[in-house]
């Protein structure tokens, strides 16, 4: 957002900038999952696309940190269609061994003998923490349960924390995947419910200035139909910035509904909207499908003859993909 807007409302900081806001739903999956953890289990953090599933994995971070009673680890591979099981043990590996001279074994047997030396020598339960983890190949996954059932049977106890898209739910969830999804702690980030007003208000009042108010930048009505149309952080905070630009390219203060309904995106409830933030872009939905690109994309738009986009439409319910 360009200072001049910043300055035209009186915000003091950018949107995106204002810190961690925690629902009572939010609070609550926070308490179950440290109590998960400390029982050494896989675990799937699920939540669409700007429901603040990385603010919640640092903060789950910052709260064992605090209670010192569990080790943290945290995968930083920011690739994590490429990130493997052997990348995941390497980060185990860096965040769990102090000694300075420590080196890290290259062979798979030897690698996992000494990691299930170092969780019992350190003699805490071990929590590891990988974002985006709906990219994580179903062998890598595999592999994780893998591991924590090594690190059980070496008298240690090791939690791994998966937060993703719900296409890593579903995806852990079918037939073919039994084997994990069985043994899965699920815990889902639903959005805001009934605290959207509240989020709203406190958003605001983070990025401006102690003497402005909400009514002062933005009317009672502008604020209804966000809070109708929005679900999640991510989207409060872009189209927030969007209306105050559009508001001070007019000279409106305070912005009003009207202003707000012309930034709102006109494909922002579409179904390939809906399904991006659960996840499934084309490239997935292809290969669900078992379709070419461009017909997924013709589905997508609506432009497959009916019958077809039937067809593929039963396919992606028989999948699990939300519809």
């Amino acid at each position: 957002m360009l200072s001049d807007v910043r300055d035209y409302y009186g915000l003091v900081r950018e949107l995106g900038r204002t810190g961690f806001f925690e629902t009572s739903q939010l609070q609550q999956v926070i308490k179950e999952l440290k109590l998960a953890i400390k029982d050494g289990k896989l675990i799937a953090l699920s939540g669409i696309v700007g429901t603040g599933k990385t603010a919640t994995l640092q903060k789950i971070q910052d709260l064992l940190a605090q209670d010192k009673e569990i080790l943290v680890a945290k995968s930083l591979s920011v690739d994590g269609a490429q990130t493997t099981l052997g990348t995941l043990i390497l980060a185990l590996f860096f965040d769990l061994a102090n000694e300075k001279d420590f080196k890290i074994p290259t062979q798979p047997e030897r690698r996992e003998r000494a990691l299930r030396d170092l969780v019992k020598k350190r003699n805490k339960p071990v929590a590891l923490l990988v974002d985006d983890a709906h990219d994580l190949h179903s062998k890598t996954l595999l592999g994780l349960k893998r591991l924590i059932e090594v690190i059980r049977d070496g008298k240690g106890t090791l939690s791994v924390v998966l937060a993703g898209h719900p296409k890593l739910k579903n995806d852990m969830m079918r037939a073919p995947m039994e084997e994990i999804g069985a043994r899965t702690t699920l815990f889902e980030l639903e959005g805001f419910g009934q605290d959207k007003r509240k989020y709203l208000h406190w958003l605001l009042a983070q990025a401006m200035e102690p003497k402005v108010k909400t009514e002062d930048v933005l009317t009672e009505e502008a604020a209804v139909l966000l809070c109708n149309r929005l679900a999640t952080p991510l989207q409060f905070e872009k189209y927030l910035a969007l209306a105050f630009e559009e508001g001070y390219r007019v000279g409106q203060k305070p912005v009003d509904a009207d202003t707000v309904e012309s930034v709102l995106s006109i494909g922002l409830d579409a179904l390939e909207a809906r399904l991006m933030r659960n996840g499934y872009n084309v490239k997935v939905l292809s290969e669900i499908l078992n379709a070419k690109p461009r017909e997924v994309r013709s589905f997508l738009c609506g432009q497959l003859p009916p019958g077809r986009a039937q067809e593929l439409h039963h396919e992606l319910l028989a999948a699990g993909v939300p519809l």
